[in-house]
């Protein structure tokens, strides 16, 4: 089996020769191939050399093409910040009022800029690989994730307590048509599946009750969206997830990408014959400031659970530092490879 054929079994729920890897390492390739963040972000050519010197220095099998998680915010008018060694972000919203909403226009996705190279990226890519590697188009923000930036997380968390729930449903509509957008650009561009970060919808501020109130029934529509152009869908969530994970499983999605965080027996239980779990080895604490033999035991305990279960797709939880040492990345993949 190739990598796309291996990415496709487990999400399809049929055991693959070898498990899968597909890394969230944009940061890592980007400096092992001697480019600044502020390079790679301007330029979808240097974007894909990054990634096809990254599969051919560590032979996995899935590219996870990511820039940062304010793309969308920014062409929805968010002022967004460009750190020469570091992913963009925003600190601050543009809505006074939730109220605001509605008199603003949708924003059209494909004129800004970071879009527009974040999906030539994935079209460059993808023409090199072809059906060898699977190449996954991340889409920025879910849509609450994309709430939080429009008006600001602070207010954002007050309004969802004190302001008419048709309010809060008019915000997160607009910001489900901005996602949407994005997925149907990755489609265009080719993308092998799609995937959104739905962090700030998490426990760590969310309770179960707004989460499955405010954030899940919009992550089934993007979910939902995504299938009908044909693409498997992937949702991330930051930190611990257990108590939201069983409403997690009915989003829609084909895999849930999770943190280190979660309880990773407990996730096995619930996502079994019904959706792929991809991660979720520390990034950090192990994979960045680990010794290989450290990573290689994380990597082994993690494929221990899924021994009999086919729907893994071996990551680390979230982004994987700059800093990573190579021999880590390494000792992750060979650990895996050799699992049996």
């Amino acid at each position: 089996m190739n990598g796309y054929e291996r990415i496709k079994s487990a999400l399809s729920g049929v055991k693959p020769d070898t498990t899968p890897i597909m890394l969230h390492n944009f940061m890592m390739a980007a400096r092992e191939a001697g480019y600044t963040m502020e390079q790679y972000r301007n330029d979808p050519r240097i974007i894909a050399e990054c990634f096809i010197r990254a599969i051919e220095k560590y032979q996995y099998d899935g590219v996870l093409v990511d820039i940062d998680t304010v793309t969308l915010a920014g062409a929805c008018g968010v002022k967004v910040d460009f750190p020469q060694n570091e992913p963009a972000r925003s600190h601050e919203g543009i809505l006074n009022a939730l109220s605001d909403i509605r008199s603003m226009k949708v924003a059209d996705v494909s004129r800004y800029k970071y879009a527009q190279i974040w999906c030539e990226a994935v079209r460059r890519v993808k023409e090199h690989f072809g059906n060898e590697i699977d190449v996954r188009g991340n889409c920025d923000q879910a849509p609450f994730s994309l709430a939080t930036m429009q008006g600001g997380v602070e207010s954002l968390m007050m309004d969802l307590c004190m302001e008419p729930e048709e309010e809060i449903f008019s915000l997160l509509d607009y910001c489900c048509d901005i996602t949407c957008q994005f997925i149907k650009m990755m489609k265009e561009a080719g993308a092998d599946m799609v995937s959104n970060g739905d962090s700030p919808a998490g426990p760590s501020m969310l309770s179960p009750r707004m989460y499955e109130q405010f954030a899940l029934p919009y992550e089934k529509k993007v979910s939902d969206y995504a299938h009908s152009l044909g693409l498997p869908y992937m949702l991330h969530i930051c930190g611990n997830t257990d108590i939201i994970l069983e409403k997690m499983v009915t989003c829609g999605a084909d895999s849930l990408e999770l943190d280190y965080k979660t309880d990773i027996h407990k996730a096995e239980k619930l996502m079994r014959g019904k959706i792929t779990f991809s991660g979720n080895i520390d990034p950090s604490g192990i994979v960045a400031l680990g010794t290989p033999q450290q990573v290689s035991e994380k990597t082994r305990e993690l494929l221990e659970v899924f021994r009999d279960n086919p729907r893994l797709i071996l990551n680390a939880g979230c982004a994987i530092p700059p800093i990573t040492p190579a021999e880590n990345l390494r000792a992750m993949i060979e650990t895996s490879r050799n699992f049996k």
